[in-house]
């Protein structure tokens, strides 16, 4: 018993298992984001639900099957959350382009029905703060979005 419990111990220390989990929070934290944004203006419409799955294939180089299964936990976790920075102070460490890719992303979901709501924008501009987005990556995000989009 004592002998399982140091190995344990010693897993954690070395990262073999903690490095595992900090990626899996890592990428729940990400899906809860595309999530937390598809439910700000408290209509998710279906196209939205598409566009958050394939974003999630796209930005973790996941199965489809995989990102359905992590939506699920996503909107369980985020409907639990009291603030975007319950998600966002996992995320630091992604390098500036992924958070980049991840505002992007944000925009995208926001922009799948047509239209961007004040709430969604709030929120995105919330999470790029959060995250140490330039806001001219934020603009730049959302003019790549909207504008291809025409």
């Amino acid at each position: 018993m004592l002998n399982s419990i140091t190995s344990l111990f010693k897993q954690l220390l070395e990262g073999n298992d903690l490095g595992h989990a900090s990626h899996a929070d890592s990428n729940l934290a990400i899906a809860c984001l595309l999530c937390e944004v598809a439910g700000a203006d408290h209509q998710i419409e279906q196209v939205e639900v598409e566009a958050k799955r394939l974003l999630l294939t796209r930005l973790l180089d996941i199965e489809e099957s995989d990102a359905v299964a992590l939506l699920s936990r996503a909107e369980a976790k985020s409907k639990e959350s009291a603030s975007l920075y319950d998600f966002t102070s996992q995320l630091r460490e992604l390098s500036q382009e992924t958070r980049f890719e991840l505002i992007k992303a944000m925009w995208e979901v926001a922009h799948a029905d047509g239209e961007i709501d004040p709430l969604e924008d709030s929120v995105i501009r919330k999470t790029a703060e959060l995250l140490y987005v330039d806001h001219s990556d934020f603009i730049r995000a959302k003019l790549g979005v909207t504008e291809s989009k025409h």
